[in-house]
C-alpha cells in the first residue's frame, strides 16, 4: 500500500513527517511511503501577525487540499497548529506520543532579564502570561521558522525569544535553551509537543494503519485540551492555554485565558476520565471566572 504524506517544507515539519514515516514503516512493514513537501500561506506571509491573516489554520489548508486533490493521503501537523474544528470529511487519524510540551526561553533566563527587556514572540498566549508575571517586559513580534527566529535573536535586538521546547529538541537545538518555562508560569498551547496525522474520515483501511502509531494517553490529553478550546470558541491564535496530564486513565486539565497585555488572567482545573467532558468542564469554569468577557473584548478589537 502506498501512503503519500503532505508536509510543510520547513526543516521541523520535514523532521516530523519523516518521524511519522519511520513509525509507520516500523509498525507496518512493506508500506511504500513518500513525502509531498508544500509551501503554505502561513509560511509565505511573515510580515503580518497570524491573527490578522486567519490564524494558524493557514499552515494546514494547502495540505488538506492536497488530500482532496488525491496528491496525498495524509498530512502531518504539529497539533498546536490544528484548528479546533476540522473541515467536513477530515479527522485526526493518529496522535503520536507527546514530546516536551513546555515553552523555552532562549537568550536569557527569565530572572536574568533586566527591566524593559525585549522578548520576541508573536503568540498572544505567551505574551499574555509573560506580561502577567513580568509586566515590565516589552513583548515584540517574532515570526518565521525555528532557524529564522534564532537568527533574529542575534540580528534584531531581542534580549530573549520564546519557542516550543519540542521543536528545538527535534532539531537538535536544545543546547540553545536557557530556561524551560514552568507551566505554572507559562502554560503551553493546546496540543503543544504532540504530532498529529490528518486524513479523510472515509479512508477505513488507512485509519486502521494509523491506529498502529496512536498513543492513547496523548490522544486523551490532546482531545481534552482541544475540546476546551472548541467550547470557548478559541482559535489557534487566541490567548488560551491548556495542558492535560493523564495518569491511570484520569485526565487532569489546567486551562488559562488571559488578556494579551497580561492585566487579567483566569485559570481553572478540571478532571475526569472522558476527554470531552473534562474539556467542557474546564471551559465552563473559565467562563464562570470571566474568560468570555476577555475573549469577546479581544475579538472586537
Amino acid at each position: 500500500m502506498k501512503i503519500r504524506i503532505a508536509t510543510r517544507r520547513s526543516r521541523l515539519a520535514l523532521w516530523q513527517a519523516e518521524f511519522v514515516s519511520a513509525r509507520l514503516a516500523e509498525t507496518n512493514p512493506g508500506l511504500d511511503i513518500s513525502l509531498l513537501p508544500l509551501s503554505t500561506r502561513g509560511d509565505q506571509i511573515l510580515d503580518v501577525s497570524l491573527a490578522k491573516i486567519g490564524g494558524k489554520g493557514l499552515f494546514i489548508k494547502e495540505l488538506e487540499q492536497a488530500i482532496l486533490d488525491d496528491r496525498a493521503d495524509i498530512a502531518v501537523h504539529s497539533m498546536k497548529d490544528v484548528p479546533a474544528e476540522l473541515p467536513d470529511g477530515f479527522c485526526i487519524g493518529a496522535v503520536l506520543a507527546r514530546h516536551d510540551p513546555r515553552d523555552a526561553l532562549i537568550g536569557s533566563r527569565l530572572s536574568g532579564l533586566p527591566k524593559a527587556a525585549v522578548v520576541g514572540t508573536s503568540s498572544l498566549r505567551r505574551a499574555a502570561q509573560l506580561s502577567h508575571h513580568r509586566p515590565d517586559l516589552s513583548i515584540a513580534p517574532l515570526r518565521g521558522n525555528v532557524e529564522t527566529r534564532l537568527r533574529k535573536l542575534q540580528q534584531h535586538g531581542f534580549d530573549a525569544i520564546v519557542l516550543a521546547a519540542a521543536g528545538l529538541e527535534r532539531l537538535g537545538l536544545d543546547d540553545r535553551i536557557d530556561e524551560l518555562l514552568d507551566p505554572s508560569l507559562c502554560l503551553p498551547a493546546i496540543g503543544q509537543g504532540a504530532i498529529g496525522v490528518e486524513c479523510r474520515i472515509d479512508k477505513t483501511a488507512l485509519l486502521g494503519i494509523l491506529e498502529t502509531i496512536e498513543h492513547s494517553k496523548t490522544r486523551m490529553a490532546v482531545d481534552a485540551e482541544r475540546e476546551m478550546n472548541r467550547s470557548l470558541g478559541g482559535s489557534c491564535v487566541s490567548p488560551i492555554a491548556g495542558h492535560a496530564i493523564v495518569e491511570d486513565n484520569e485526565i487532569s486539565l489546567r486551562g488559562v485565558v488571559a488578556r494579551p497585555d497580561g492585566t487579567d488572567l483566569v485559570a481553572a482545573i478540571a478532571a475526569g476520565t472522558d476527554p470531552v467532558n473534562v474539556g467542557k468542564e474546564a471551559a465552563s469554569l473559565l467562563v464562570r471566572h470571566g474568560a468570555r468577557q476577555i475573549l469577546d473584548e479581544i475579538s472586537d478589537v
